[in-house]
């Protein structure tokens, strides 16, 4: 089945081979550079091998703490000059951490790229640790984390992971718990960083007014003598094995008139056949428009939720493919009901093919609007690089995603929702 033509969508328009350049450096740091003159800006974007997956179980969230506490000061200058440097640039930058990796972007005027690489490299490399920030930024870890424990769409969240990553790296927050937080130590934030901060498999893209050649030497002289001989490998993740039956649990948060329900799957990592059916499919399911079939029927049907949608997370590992509602207290089991007959329609018959090619004119026609911005671009590039698409993902985009059938989305649905083996999580009174 084909979608409509559409005239927006121009694939020489988008990033690709043609105008992409990516080059390894000696010491296996990957850099992406897209140049783009219609801006007098850039952006940058990338990422390390330093996220929450390589905490010790007795203090989960160090990786977050540590990519928290980077830019509170470095060998060279405190928390206040590298502030008063970005501020004077009109320049941003931050630092954060995710699952495999932790993550840092910016962006500023292009002739003070190298002032920012400057800052960034840096932070990356020379972090401090100073006590009083790390007490400071303890503190806003802990804030966070009781906030939490209160937040019925958090705690329903936590349980859906604990049923269906159980014994798995994805189950543990990366944030950690009070706990673990409260345990971590100065010589911890120290050791990490000393360990896990380097180039191997380090990811850096460039987008905006800058050549290849003059952001190539920039990236050389910035992080070209960085080596770190104590990085271990990358962190392979296992697959998650599906249930073997529903299982259910709630978490009690008295005094809230709101409950939260999360239920679902362990779905396909990014690189799986399925992941673009299954991704088309979710959409139809709980997305498009008011969103999709879950919101039609348990939202502005029934009346029994204050939102309701599906969501796919892609990712190197299995990501999690859920519902999620928001209701009152006494209405969980009927949402739930409602919720799972959804489901079950959903894998007994293919979907219209009305509703797949309203789906399909959508996610082509919002890529380009999504690659507008050199953030966007940015951001664009390390996606196909962590999930190694290859350069002409942006050209090959448009027929991938009009090769895909109403049979295709039934045997990805079938072969990861099964409405008799879901993990169900509530969070209430």
């Amino acid at each position: 089945m084909k979608t409509q033509n559409h005239a927006s969508f121009n694939p020489e328009s988008l990033p690709g081979p043609h105008d992409i350049t990516r080059t390894q450096l000696d010491n296996g740091i990957t850099l992406l550079v897209r140049p783009n003159f219609n801006t007098l800006s850039v952006s940058i974007a990338g990422y390390l091998q330093a996220g929450s997956l390589y905490d010790p179980l007795e203090k989960l969230g160090l990786a977050d703490f540590t990519a928290s506490t980077l830019m509170r000061g470095t060998k060279k200058q405190d928390f206040q000059q590298i502030y008063e440097n970005l501020e004077s640039m009109g320049a941003s930058l931050g630092v954060s951490c995710g699952a495999h990796t932790a993550g840092f972007g910016g962006k500023s005027l292009a002739d003070d790229l190298p002032a920012l690489l400057e800052i960034l490299a840096d932070v990356l490399k020379e972090p401090v640790f100073p006590p009083s920030h790390i007490e400071r930024v303890r503190s806003q870890l802990l804030t966070g984390l009781n906030l939490r424990t209160q937040d019925t769409n958090e705690m329903a969240g936590m349980g859906f992971d604990k049923i269906a990553y159980a014994g798995h790296p994805y189950g543990n927050p990366s944030d950690g718990f009070i706990e673990t937080v409260t345990a971590i130590k100065t010589e911890d934030l120290v050791n990490f960083h000393q360990v896990h901060y380097g180039p191997k498999e380090m990811v850096i893209a460039v987008a905006g007014a800058v050549k290849p050649d003059q952001a190539l030497q920039l990236a050389k002289d910035k992080f070209g003598d960085w080596a770190n001989s104590e990085q271990p490998e990358v962190f392979l993740v296992p697959g998650a094995d599906p249930l073997e039956k529903t299982v259910r649990s709630h978490h009690v948060i008295e005094e809230k008139s709101q409950a939260d329900i999360i239920l679902g799957v362990v779905g396909p990592p990014r690189k799986a056949e399925e992941f673009y059916p299954a991704l088309m499919g979710n959409s139809i399911l709980g997305q498009f428009g008011m969103m999709g079939r879950i919101g039609e029927s348990v939202r502005n049907k029934a009346g029994l939720a204050y939102y309701a949608y599906s969501s796919l997370s892609s990712g190197i590992g299995p990501g999690p493919w859920i519902v999620s509602a928001g209701v009152d207290p006494q209405n969980i089991e009927q949402a739930l009901q409602l919720i799972t007959e959804e489901i079950k329609k959903f894998v007994a018959d293919p979907v219209t093919p009305e509703e797949l090619q309203d789906v399909q004119s959508s996610y082509i026609g919002k890529l380009p609007l999504s690659l507008e911005s050199n953030t966007g671009v940015a951001g664009a590039l390390l996606i196909i690089e962590r999930n190694q698409l290859g350069l002409d993902y942006f050209q090959q985009y448009e027929e991938f995603i009009s090769g895909i059938t109403p049979e295709s989305i039934l045997e990805a649905s079938r072969k990861y929702l099964d409405p008799g083996k879901l993990a169900i999580s509530t969070a209430g009174p």
